[in-house]
């Protein structure tokens, strides 16, 4: 079995929480991408996270963790910065992150920084989420792409908050039609398919998607489940019932089972083996959301399978 690289950011997350009646905001390390990668590593995989981190001591935190977690660092590259923070509040199903640190230390990866053996020799290649929206990695993300030999999956993550000017929506669309295009597998939430294209059901969303080029699509609908379409199949996959108290990290940890069983199985050869692994990778979020934190409430299959037996 091969390796997998996961591209993107990994920064410190201030959740909304309350301590003796009193509001507080809990410290968690976090990004989408580096949730993944946690993910892929707790469920078996082996796996490089590719990114930016800062030089203070919550860099050295962040570092200490995915090295504990199995997450191996030689694409990570150390940069000048503060690292920077994600505040998170909960008013709706899906948290509410702001962004807070200038310049940003996720978002200094560039072009040049990448190791290309690291990335030539991945079985599977993850990119997406917000280090798309500043041009140094988007260009770095564009080089690690283009070179993979790998299977490819991408996950857009949007963050509205991050989507500033007229033209920001409109840009960030182009950016995930050009990388949806190649990928063989599309993973998105129906709170991303719906700030991408708004007056789209899902099902039309993720058929565009795939008239675009993508492989299989795959969109998680929270309690709901997931759409799956892949080939001409297009499936809704019901999830698990489970005793939801914070579903932070809930949509990667289902991106990281997906490339966890890519790494092991390759591609499923039909929409039936699709759908049985995203029936696996829902478990797998149902686990994570009966447990406060992401990255650190990521499971193994051992813990998964004894939840749902």
């Amino acid at each position: 079995m091969g390796y997998a690289v996961v591209l993107g950011e990994a920064l410190v997350d201030l959740l909304d929480a309350e301590h003796d009646g009193e509001p507080v905001f809990r410290q968690a390390i976090g990004g989408g991408p580096l949730n993944v990668a946690v993910a892929v590593a707790r469920l078996g995989g082996d796996v490089q996270f590719v990114g930016s981190l800062g030089d203070d001591p919550l860099a050295g935190r962040i570092r200490a963790f995915l090295g504990a977690a199995g997450v191996g660092l030689d694409g990570a590259v150390t940069v000048p910065a503060p690292t920077a923070l994600a505040v998170a509040t909960f008013a709706g199903p899906e948290p509410d992150f702001r962004f807070y640190g200038e310049p940003r230390s996720y978002a200094l990866l560039t072009a040049d920084d990448l190791d290309v053996a690291v990335v030539e020799g991945a079985q599977v290649l993850y990119c997406g989420s917000i280090v798309l929206l500043d041009p140094p990695v988007l260009a770095a993300a564009r080089r690690a792409w283009a070179m993979a030999g790998a299977l490819r999956v991408f996950d857009p993550n949007v963050r509205p908050s991050l989507l500033a000017g007229p033209d920001a929506l409109d840009d960030l669309r182009a950016v995930v039609a050009e990388f949806a295009a190649s990928a063989h597998l599309v993973k998105l939430s129906a709170a991303d398919a719906r700030h991408l294209y708004p007056r789209e059901p899902v099902e039309g969303v993720a058929a565009y998607l795939r008239e675009l080029g993508a492989g299989t699509v795959v969109v998680t609908l929270g309690a709901d489940g997931a759409l799956v379409a892949a080939a001409d199949d297009v499936v809704r996959v019901p999830a698990p019932k489970v005793d939801a108290v914070d579903a932070t990290g809930a949509g990667d940890s289902v991106m990281g089972a997906l490339v966890a069983d890519l790494l092991h199985a390759g591609e499923p050869v039909d929409p039936t083996g699709w759908r049985d692994r995203v029936a696996f990778a829902l478990r797998v979020a149902g686990l994570v959301c009966e447990s406060p934190g992401g990255a650190t409430a990521m499971p193994t299959r051992e813990a998964v399978a004894n939840r749902f037996r």
